[in-house]
């Protein structure tokens, strides 16, 4: 039995996916604004790590949720799900991204809505 844990746990994108969609989880993106609108997740939150660690709150929906944190290319959701472990969080990160993402085949949209890239 482990009492403490080595940092966050990893998750595939097909699991992230189904823990936010099917499950009760938050996909929370953690990447810069102009990424963000190029492409995200349907569904996901956005919250750049930038203001993460500057300490900005969580947005009221994925307050007390547990969350799936991804970004490009799997880097800083690392951090972020680490500095929202410690702040009490349930938090995993998703392994390689949003390029892992699209990767896998899963849907990216842009800020209208319609088909998204990756930048």
């Amino acid at each position: 039995m482990f009492l403490f844990r080595r940092g966050a746990d990893r998750v595939t994108p097909a699991q992230a996916r189904q823990k936010s969609v099917d499950g009760d989880a938050v996909l929370l993106d953690v990447r810069e604004q102009v990424e963000w609108n190029a492409g995200h997740a349907p569904g996901a939150v956005h919250v750049p790590l930038s203001k993460l660690v500057t300490g900005a709150p969580l947005p009221s929906v994925a307050e007390g949720r547990p969350l799936v944190v991804i970004c490009r290319s799997g880097h800083r959701s690392q951090q972020a799900a680490k500095l929202l472990a410690g702040r009490g969080a349930e938090a995993v990160d998703v392994k390689g991204g949003m390029n892992a993402w699209a990767a896998a085949g899963l849907p990216v949209v842009d800020e209208r809505g319609t088909s998204g890239r990756i930048a």
